[in-house]
């Protein structure tokens, strides 16, 4: 039996190179930077989002100073409708329009993983290693685990919309309220069932 090549650390192997791809595969595999347009329009829908929550922010401040418009502005985009007219700010306001805002951070942050992982997953590397600013999750990043903090983000929007829809429960109706609540738990049962599959494959390799 023939003893196994030692390592020679002052001669190290040279990597083979990779062979020139043919036509066909270089065009294929090309391709992946048609996703590049559209990671760009996400980061202009991203700018838009920053623009609206701006816009509610500034609303909400000059409502507690006592603008009436500012105040119609927030009551209008929270949907919020009483038999009695709202001419002050109240918690139950307040609460809806903080959601609000929660609910734009919480899609903000779903749109930098999207842009973030996938450009990272599928188009090309971004060389982040070593990098301060390099978000923790992006080290392990691949399909698998994008899919999986997909549907978690998924899950938290869908919570703050449902407890948006509770705190302002009379402006919808029962067959609303219960549709809400079947498809949060779908969205639930479904992350819970990635996540599985996920763990399976990994034990599996």
């Amino acid at each position: 039996m023939s003893a196994p090549d030692s390592f020679d650390p002052l001669n190290p192997p040279v990597p083979r190179k990779s062979s020139p791809l043919r036509p066909l595969p270089r065009l294929i595999f090309a391709s992946r930077w048609l996703q590049l347009p559209l990671y760009l329009g996400l980061i202009i829908a991203q700018g838009v989002y920053v623009v609206h929550f701006l816009v509610e922010l500034l609303h909400l401040v000059e409502a507690a100073f006592g603008s009436q418009t500012a105040l119609q502005a927030l009551i209008s985009s929270i949907g919020y409708k009483t038999s009695a007219p709202v001419t002050a700010l109240n918690e139950t306001v307040i609460m809806l329009v903080v959601l609000a805002l929660i609910d734009v951070v919480m899609i903000s942050n779903l749109l930098i993983m999207v842009i973030v992982g996938g450009y990272e997953t599928f188009v090309s590397r971004m060389d982040l290693e070593g990098h301060a600013d390099q978000p923790e999750w992006l080290s392990h990043v691949n399909a698998s685990v994008l899919k999986v903090k997909l549907a978690t983000a998924i899950i938290g929007i869908s919570s703050i919309h449902l407890l948006k829809t509770f705190i302002n429960a009379d402006n919808y109706s029962d067959r609303v309220l219960i549709a809400q609540t079947v498809i949060h738990i779908a969205f639930l049962l479904s992350a819970m069932a990635i996540a599985y599959t996920d763990r399976l494959m990994s034990r599996e390799h």
